[in-house]
C-alpha cells in the first residue's frame, strides 16, 4: 500500500519486504492455504462421522503426542477440560475415540484413538504433519518460535476484529 506520490507507507523502499508487502503476500496466501487444507479429502472410513475442525485438532494431538488424560488433552488443545471431555465423549459414542482405565491410577481415564480408526485417521492427517516438518524443519527453536507465535498473533487480532 502506497502514499498519493508512490511511497509505501511503511517507509521500505519500493520492491522491498517491507511491512505492506509482507501483509500483501500474507493476504495472497492465506486463502490459498485455507483452500488447500479444506480441499483434503475426508478418508472413506471416516466419511460418515460428524466431523468438525475443533475434533481435528483433537485427533492430532492424539495422533502426534498419543494416548493421554483428558484434563492433559484439554491443555494441549488449550480448553477447559469440561470442553475436551464433551468432545471425546462425542468421539467416543461415534467409536472414533476410546477410553481405558489408566493402569497407575485407576481413577483417570485414558483417551486413544481406536484401533479400528488409527489408519485413516493417520492417512489424514500425516500429510499436514509432514508438511509443517518441512516447512519448519530448516528453522531453529527460536525462528519456529516466532512462526508459531506470530500466527498465534493474527488469530488473535483476527478475532479482536471480528468481535
Amino acid at each position: 500500500m502506497s502514499t498519493p506520490g508512490g511511497e509505501p507507507r511503511d517507509g521500505q523502499p519500493a520492491g522491498g519486504e517491507g511491512l505492506d508487502d509482507a501483509v500483501r503476500s500474507m493476504l495472497l496466501l492465506m486463502p490459498r492455504l485455507v483452500g488447500r487444507a479444506k480441499r483434503i479429502p475426508v478418508p472413506e472410513p471416516l466419511r460418515g462421522f460428524a466431523l468438525a475442525p475443533r475434533h481435528l485438532s483433537l485427533l492430532a494431538c492424539l495422533l502426534l503426542d498419543g494416548p493421554m488424560g483428558v484434563n492433559d488433552l484439554a491443555a494441549r488443545l488449550e480448553v477447559a477440560p469440561t470442553t475436551a471431555s464433551l468432545m471425546v465423549g462425542d468421539l467416543s459414542r461415534q467409536g472414533i475415540l476410546e477410553r481405558r482405565e489408566d493402569e497407575a491410577d485407576r481413577r483417570r481415564r485414558i483417551v486413544a484413538v481406536t484401533p479400528g480408526q488409527l489408519p485413516a485417521i493417520e492417512a489424514w492427517l500425516a500429510p499436514g504433519a509432514a508438511a509443517w516438518r518441512t516447512a519448519l524443519g530448516p528453522l531453529g527453536p527460536a525462528q519456529r518460535r516466532l512462526v508459531v507465535d506470530t500466527l498465534l498473533a493474527y488469530e488473535a487480532a483476527v478475532g479482536r476484529e471480528r468481535g
